[in-house]
């Protein structure tokens, strides 16, 4: 059994420190608009709609199917469902 310590479950899930940040960047987008589609109440076939989408990316969302979803690709269904994406750098320590 491998004694392998990581600062992330990002970290020991990606192979570098780049996939493991862009791992949770999307991770945290996907929770949000997970979040605001279970407080709006719309159905899948509704948010889709708003968001620009077809129901089945929308089931995949809500599956959390995270390797189906690109950066890009979950800051512009968030911009569509009216929300603001704030983003800040910082070192790492």
């Amino acid at each position: 059994m491998s004694q392998d310590r990581f600062a992330s479950v990002w970290e020991a899930l990606e192979d570098t420190p780049q996939d493991a940040e862009n791992l949770r960047l999307r991770a945290a987008l996907m929770r949000a608009l997970k979040a605001h589609l279970t407080q709006t109440g719309l159905t899948q076939a509704q948010a889709a709609e708003q968001l620009g989408v077809t129901q089945p990316r929308i089931s995949d969302l809500l599956r959390g199917k995270i390797n189906l979803f690109s950066l890009d690709t979950l800051v512009n269904m968030a911009a569509s469902a009216g929300l603001h994406v704030d983003m800040q750098l910082r070192r790492v320590a």
